[in-house]
């Protein structure tokens, strides 16, 4: 059965998209730690980020680059963290997540709540 970000790349869910190319694939997490929370996904389906090939790995990293110079840009933060974290998704993925200080990054703080409208606001935001 195809993850959820397969389900995502494939249009099968709505999501916020941020970027895409024909490769990779970045939209916000519905369930941030804080505005502008994005996940960089490979198109291509394989569960652990460090199973990857080097080309596709490679990839992913200067494509999470970009998008983070763009959340940067465009989100009040002093950087944007890069974690790779969880086990529910059984797809690589990476987290980009506007910090201003480490708590921003702790996933079991309370996480902040956003509108369909405010979600959309940030990723066109991020995207231009």
């Amino acid at each position: 059965m195809a993850s959820i970000f397969t389900r995502i790349i494939n249009g099968e869910i709505p999501s916020y998209k941020v970027a895409e190319d024909e490769n990779f694939l970045a939209f916000l997490d519905i369930n941030p730690l804080e505005k502008g929370h994005t996940l960089v996904v490979p198109k291509k389906e394989i569960d652990y980020i460090f199973d990857l090939d080097d080309e596709t790995l490679q990839g992913m990293i200067v494509f999470a680059k970009r998008v983070a110079k763009k959340i940067q840009a465009k989100i009040a933060c002093k950087r944007v963290a890069v974690v790779v974290f969880g086990l529910e998704v059984p797809h690589a993925h990476i987290h980009l997540i506007p910090m201003e200080n480490e708590y921003d990054v702790d996933f079991r703080k309370v996480k902040p709540k956003f509108t369909p409208e405010e979600f959309e606001e940030t990723a066109r935001m991020i995207r231009e």
